[in-house]
């Protein structure tokens, strides 16, 4: 069953070349290490929440409504999903004690390597759907079963831990070449001895890219579950991902207060998953229901809006509860 896509090779090609502009000019910012202050990472984060909102309208008015909203619920569901990449990312930064002024480029590279395989991930995923409908059984199987984990873990409170020793990104980098103690700028290696020798901002920059397998195996499939088009799972991953250096100097003080953000993305990666169960199962048999999208972005919203909500009111519990 082809996917059907809005894109001809010249919006392809077009979108691109903007994203390869956007991440140079990304790369040209973070050239000379600095500390960001908030002023900066909220002008870039509103340029990067513009970008998406006016490409949204360009597909609802030259492609239709549909290929709107699929638009718009998709890079919903990749931008909560991207908040929890920002959890991890933190804590990688910590583990590793990364300078303050090399944060942007670890994120930068981070951004880049998920770019990368999340490619991959939607070009493997257009050939599943190309091979027949079976494929969204199998995208729906996956995500319940990542909800289920991720809920699991988020009711022990143990959903985010890092531990770079036990790293095998880490560990295999250590065991091929020597590693410097010390950070040296945005070097990747260095000669040292007379050898070529790692820094540890190799090391982060493996540990980061790791974490991006794991996260592109969730988010692609989730996306497939709100649109079959190629080139929209892609607008929306690409979009998501752009201002996520940005939003961590925003929200690097708030992350940490969202401690139901993962029961919530459970629910909406098992929602989803049902999507997709539902999906396979409308094909075979024409009777059984068929989630509209309309109604998958209502319910992610919802979602997102309670967690939010529980979240603050735990918090002002808790410092009630400590309060004299």
């Amino acid at each position: 069953m082809p996917s059907e896509s809005i894109a001809s090779p010249q919006l392809w090609a077009v979108t691109i070349a903007v994203l390869l502009g956007l991440l140079a000019l990304d790369f040209v910012m973070t050239r000379r290490p600095h500390d960001v202050p908030m002023r900066e990472a909220i002008a870039w984060s509103v340029f990067y929440l513009a970008l998406p909102a006016a490409f949204g309208v360009y597909v609802w008015v030259v492609h239709g409504g549909e290929p709107g909203v699929e638009f718009f619920t998709g890079y919903v569901v990749e931008k909560s999903l991207s908040v929890d990449n920002l959890f991890v990312f933190m804590l990688l930064l910590t583990a590793f004690a990364v300078p303050s002024k090399l944060t942007q480029r670890v994120l930068l590279y981070g951004i880049v390597g998920a770019l990368v395989l999340r490619g991959i991930f939607i070009a493997a995923g257009a050939a599943l759907l190309s091979a027949g409908t079976w494929a969204f059984l199998l995208f729906g199987a996956v995500l319940i079963v990542t909800a289920a984990k991720v809920l699991r873990d988020a009711l022990r409170g143990n959903e985010h831990a890092v531990d770079p020793g036990q790293m095998r990104a880490t560990k295999l980098l250590r065991r091929l070449m020597p590693v410097t103690d010390e950070y040296h700028g945005t070097k990747l290696t260095i000669r040292q001895a007379g050898r070529r020798a790692l820094t540890p901002m190799a090391l982060v920059v493996a540990a980061v890219f790791l974490t991006d397998v794991v996260f592109a195996v969730d988010s692609v499939p989730a996306v497939y579950g709100v649109t079959s088009d190629p080139y929209l799972v892609f607008a929306t991953n690409a979009f998501a991902l752009l201002g996520l250096r940005a939003l961590y100097f925003v929200l690097r003080n708030a992350l940490s207060k969202l401690r139901h953000l993962n029961h919530g993305l459970a629910v909406i990666l098992a929602f989803i998953g049902a999507k997709l169960v539902l999906h396979w199962a409308h094909t075979v048999w024409s009777w059984v229901p068929d989630i509209p999208t309309p109604l998958s972005l209502v319910v992610i919203i919802a979602t997102l809006g309670v967690v939010t909500a529980t979240s603050l009111l735990a918090n002002r519990r808790d410092a009630l509860a400590q309060s004299p």
